[in-house]
């Protein structure tokens, strides 16, 4: 199974190439620029690999939540990709996609908390549990956005709890109110690897997405005060 990943959600520009047991990635922060950056960093991944769209199994992207140019990006270009090559889609939470980064990197973590700043004082935020097979598993009521000191925590959710996400860097207050309960925070954002990676278990499970429904999610309605914002 070779997938082919990319997810600029966020500030983070990335794309990721799973295949044959081997990982190649970009990565980058970047205030501006995504679209060209995006395009130029898949090109360089096929072409080490010396691989042509057609030869992919699949193509992942971040679906969000996270800044709405950025999320309307990523699934645009998968879709044209998709489209022109002929190849499956596969559509993964950028907020499970941020679990899943702290659970390859702490393997003691059981659960985590991913909270995405949301902009306008709010921030995007799911809980994830540890599987059987490492991966993230949604625990709770789901993909949520509000103020930080809405966000609860499901009952029984597996400790040590580690949280993660930009949610933590602009709203300190998030951690403190948590601070009983997490034993470690991380200011990272999503990446194209992870999205590969969850992906893949997608591939195997045969949840692909149809083109029309390669949206992008968003989780508030009002997206159009948050375009000038992001």
């Amino acid at each position: 199974m070779v997938i082919l990943s990319l997810d600029t959600a966020t500030e983070a520009c990335s794309a990721a190439l799973h295949g044959h047991g081997a990982v190649r990635v970009r990565y980058a922060e970047l205030e501006r620029g995504h679209a060209e950056r995006i395009l130029g960093m898949i090109d360089e991944l096929l072409a080490e690999a010396h691989l042509a769209l057609r030869d992919l199994d699949a193509l992942a992207f971040g679906r969000g939540p996270g800044a709405f140019t950025g999320v309307r990006l990523a699934a645009s270009i998968a879709q044209g990709l998709a489209f022109g090559a002929g190849i499956p889609l596969i559509a993964v939470s950028d907020l499970r996609a941020l679990a899943q980064r702290v659970l390859e990197a702490v393997p003691q973590a059981a659960s985590v908390l991913a909270a995405s700043d949301a902009r306008m004082g709010e921030v995007y935020w799911a809980c994830y549990r540890r599987d059987e097979r490492g991966l993230a598993t949604p625990s709770g009521q789901g993909e949520q956005v509000s103020a930080p000191d809405r966000v609860t925590l499901p009952a029984g959710l597996a400790e040590p709890l580690h949280g993660v996400g930009s949610g933590f860097r602009v709203h300190p207050q998030l951690a403190r109110g948590l601070s009983a309960a997490l034993a470690a925070t991380h200011f990272w954002l999503p990446r194209a690897e992870e999205v590969g990676r969850l992906a893949l278990e997608e591939a195997a499970a045969g949840r692909y997405v149809k083109l029309e429904d390669a949206v992008p999610v968003y989780l508030r309605d009002d997206v159009a005060r948050a375009t000038s914002r992001n």
